[in-house]
């Protein structure tokens, strides 16, 4: 039940780059987190130049650039710290191979959340057993 939320500099993607970004991020939760192929909800934010601020460099030993991108993941919690840093590699692996967007630019963030925080419409809890 990831919730992904993608930002990014205007016109740094076009319409393909950003698909395949979608669905990198989509095969990577599938294979590390075991998510069904149909749990695919995204949405992609593009930000003016002035609007994203980065170090260049805190904690990485490259050069993030403008094509940095800020994945947010809201899931549910229990994935094990070996399950999370799997999703990390991979999402970098495959938007590097797919795009070539340097692994550098891709910052991610995982918020977990409880099943009864989630509602998928019909004003209905689905999640809750």
């Amino acid at each position: 039940m990831p919730f992904v939320r993608v930002s990014y500099s205007e016109e740094k993607y076009n319409k393909k780059e950003l698909s395949l970004i979608s669905q990198g991020i989509l095969n990577s939760l599938i294979e590390d987190f075991n998510i069904p192929p149909k749990d695919y909800f995204q949405i992609f934010n593009s930000h003016k130049k002035e609007e994203i601020y980065y170090d260049e460099d805190y904690l990485i030993n490259g050069n993030r650039t403008e094509g940095v991108l800020y994945i947010q993941i809201t899931c549910g919690s229990g994935r094990t710290k070996e399950q999370k840093k799997s999703l990390y590699r991979n999402i970098a692996h495959k938007l590097f191979t797919n795009c070539k967007i340097p692994k550098e630019n891709v910052f991610i963030i995982l918020i977990e959340t409880e099943l009864e925080n989630w509602s998928f419409g019909e004003g209905l809890a689905q999640m809750i057993k």
